[in-house]
Parts: structure tokens; C-alpha cells; sequence
């Protein structure tokens, strides 16, 4: 028998705020988390790109010093959101046998690494961490939450680019659905704004060139749309079957319908123009809610601003709703976040949920000319929801034409 899966708990710090409410009262007021990078390594290393979307309240200053000391930054991240995840959930007694733990990121430890590879030439061997490869390999993250929270009925880290804490709200519906768990925290993290990655996404033409205005740089949809705009950050979810909810006697969200997991196998980079896989994606998805296409009054965008991406989701999107896409609101909030690569799906998700529980929607900032070749119902201020049952999907897309898309309903 099919089982109710339901949203309990939510954790944020993101480029708008280091919180869940903080950052989506921001999404809300149609703030921008992009500024100009203030530091030496952007001038020594003569980057393109000059700015990006930084985690608005620093690990620092939350954590206890051990912490950031052994954690990298994408697990210090991951830990915060995931400790107000839990509290927000009200801290489930649950046996540590039947939590578990979802957690994604798209690149890892980074800062470590190539922390460690400098020590390493300029100091020598003996000079490098003990905990070197605790901190960078990617699981750390996810380990960091679980070890915080005694969860003991499996840690998983999913590794597949933007697309990963999709996947990873997909995998939490699973193991739920098969009785593994009776809670899980999902979600994901992403801390990359290191000179390495955004060279190497300038060099592929990634990122947007606006040094001089990053607060509007990230412009999905737009025809002066130049590239995404690189975020750091992270969101935790806390999932668990309706009937552990209602028996502890919790507040639920929504409901989360669960998901669909497809591949492009197509390009490295590249998302298949067509977008029959991304398409085949949210099919299955609403088939698996049990919905019809005509249920879903919302979509959360992967929409990451850049030329081509933004066009092969909408023509996947037409391939899917037909003429039904023209009555469906649209939000692409990477113009507030910037692109938190591993972590994207899942602040996206926690924005659909938020959309759906508070019943408004999260406007999309920067469009100014809507591409004609693009034409979607696209929020660009909060807009407010009417009564009934309301079905929203979350989309993300990721390198490696990995396509992940999870549905939430009101509750």
C-alpha cells in the first residue's frame, strides 16, 4: 500500500538569508544575494568573473569553532540546515535505527582539496591535515548531519551535479515508501565559490559576465540572459510517513508526491535541445502523484539563466503541458539565489513547499524583456494562491544530462 509522505521540517542558509524564514521572506521581497567577491585571490588569480551569490551569514558565525575547523565549508553549511530542519520538525524521538539521512552535493569538499594541494607544494607532506579526506570527500556532509543526529538507518550522498538534492528528495521518498526509515532529512549542499570553479565555468561561457551589476545578473528568461551567477548554501528537508507525523502529533507542510529520476545521455554539458527526457521526467512524476497534467497550477524552474538551458526546459515543459503550460505560474528563483549547484533542488523544493503551505508564490527577479521565444506565465511578483488542493512540481537539470523532478501538494 502506497504511503502518505509528508514535509515536517525546514532548514536554509542560503544567499538571502541564514535561514529558512530569513531567506524566503527575502525570495519574497525580491532581493538578490549576488555582490561583488571581496577578496585578494580574486585580484592574484586576474578572474573574469569577479562577483557571485555568497551564503549571507557566515558558518563562522553559527558554529563552534571545532566545527569549522573540521568540516568543510560545504558540511558546515549542510549541518546548519539540517539542525533547523530538525528543530523546525520538533526534534522527532525517533529510534536512530529508523532515521536516515538523504543528503546531496554536486562537487564537495573543494575548499579542502585545493587548501591541502597548496599546503602540500608550498609546506610539504607533514604539513597536511589529518582530516583532509574526511572534509573533502563528498559524503562528508551528509555524515556531518547523520553523526549530529544518531541516524542509523543509512546515510546516501548523491552526486549528480545540479541535479543532486533532486534526487536526493526522490531517494528519501523511496526508502520511506519501503519502510526503511520513518524519518528521513534531505536535501543538499554546495560551497564553490573558489577561484578553480569559476574560472573553469567562465571558461566554458557559464557564468554571466555582468561584473559591474551582479544583483541583476542571474536574468532567466530574458533576452539579455548571459549565463547563471555561482551560489553557495544549503536546505534540509525533514520527510516522514503521515502517519509518524500525525502520531507525534506534528505540523505538516505538504505533502511530497514523490518524484522521477531520467538521463539525456546526450552531452557532458549540454542539455538535449529536444528535452525528451527532461520530459519523460515530470510525466512520470505526475503519473506517479496520481495526478493528470491539468492538476499542476505551478512549476519551480531549473531556469538558470543561461542561453541555451532556459529554452531546452521550456521546450520540454511545451512537450509535456501542451497549451495546459500557458495556465501554469512559473517561478525561477535562481535569479535571487544564484545557482547552488548540488544544493539547488533542494532550496528549490523547500521554496515550492513554502509556496504552497503559505499559498503564495515566489516572483521571479531580473526580467525585463521576456524572450518571445519563451513564453511562459512567468511570477514576477509574489502572486497569492486561491483555496483547494494545489499540485506544484520542482525541476532540476544537471552536467552529465542527469534530470530530476520531484511533486508536492498542499495539505
Amino acid at each position: 500500500m502506497t504511503k502518505k509522505i509528508v514535509i515536517t521540517g525546514l532548514g536554509a542558509t542560503s544567499p538571502l538569508g541564514g535561514n529558512a524564514t530569513d531567506t524566503w521572506n527575502a525570495l519574497l521581497a525580491g532581493e538578490s544575494g549576488a555582490t561583488t567577491l571581496d577578496y585578494e585571490w580574486v585580484e592574484r588569480t586576474a578572474l573574469p568573473i569577479t562577483f557571485a551569490a555568497q551564503a549571507r551569514v557566515r558558518p563562522v558565525d553559527v558554529l563552534a569553532r571545532q566545527e569549522t575547523k573540521r568540516l568543510d565549508p560545504s558540511s558546515q553549511f549542510a549541518l546548519i540546515a539540517g539542525r533547523e530542519a530538525w528543530a523546525d520538525a520538533g526534534m522527532p524521538a525517533v529510534e536512530p535505527e529508523r532515521l536516515a539521512v538523504d543528503w546531496a552535493t554536486g562537487i564537495g569538499g573543494v575548499w579542502t582539496l585545493l587548501d591541502a594541494w597548496d599546503t602540500l607544494r608550498e609546506r610539504g607532506p607533514r604539513r597536511v591535515l589529518p582530516m583532509t579526506v574526511p572534509m573533502l570527500m563528498p559524503n562528508g556532509p551528509g555524515a556531518a548531519i547523520g553523526m549530529d543526529l544518531h541516524a542509523r538507518a543509512g546515510i546516501t550522498t548523491v552526486v549528480s551535479a545540479c541535479a543532486s538534492s533532486t534526487e536526493s528528495l526522490v531517494n528519501a521518498y523511496n526508502r520511506l515508501q519501503a519502510g526503511l526509515a520513518d524519518v528521513v532529512i534531505a536535501g543538499g549542499s554546495e560551497a564553490a565559490i573558489h577561484p578553480l570553479p569559476i574560472a573553469s565555468f567562465a571558461a566554458m561561457q557559464a557564468l554571466s559576465k555582468r561584473n559591474d551589476d551582479p544583483a541583476t545578473a542571474s536574468r532567466p528568461y530574458d533576452v539579455s540572459r548571459d549565463g547563471f551567477v555561482l551560489g553557495e548554501g544549503a536546505a534540509a528537508l525533514v520527510i516522514e510517513t503521515e502517519e509518524h507525523a500525525r502520531a507525534r502529533g506534528a505540523r505538516i507542510y505538504a505533502e511530497l508526491l514523490g518524484g522521477s529520476i531520467t538521463s539525456d545521455a546526450y552531452h557532458i554539458t549540454a542539455p538535449d535541445p529536444e528535452g525528451s527526457a527532461a520530459a519523460r521526467a515530470m510525466i512520470a512524476t505526475i503519473q506517479n502523484a496520481g495526478a493528470d497534467l491539468s492538476d499542476v497550477m505551478h512549476i519551480n524552474a531549473h531556469a538558470t539563466s543561461t542561453p541555451v538551458g532556459d529554452i531546452a526546459e521550456y521546450n520540454a515543459l511545451r512537450r509535456v503541458f501542451g497549451d495546459l503550460l500557458d495556465g501554469i505560474a512559473v517561478s525561477a528563483t535562481k535569479a535571487s539565489t544564484g545557482h547552488l549547484l548540488g544544493g539547488a533542488g533542494a532550496i528549490e523544493a523547500l521554496f515550492t513547499v513554502k509556496a504552497l503551505s503559505e499559498r503564495i508564490l515566489p516572483p521571479t527577479i531580473n526580467l525585463t524583456e521576456q524572450d518571445p521565444a519563451i513564453p511562459l506565465d512567468v511570477v514576477t511578483s509574489p502572486r497569492v494562491l486561491g483555496v483547494g488542493d494545489l499540485l506544484a512540481i520542482s525541476n532540476s537539470f544537471g552536467f552529465g544530462g542527469h534530470n530530476a523532478v520531484v511533486a508536492f501538494r498542499s495539505v
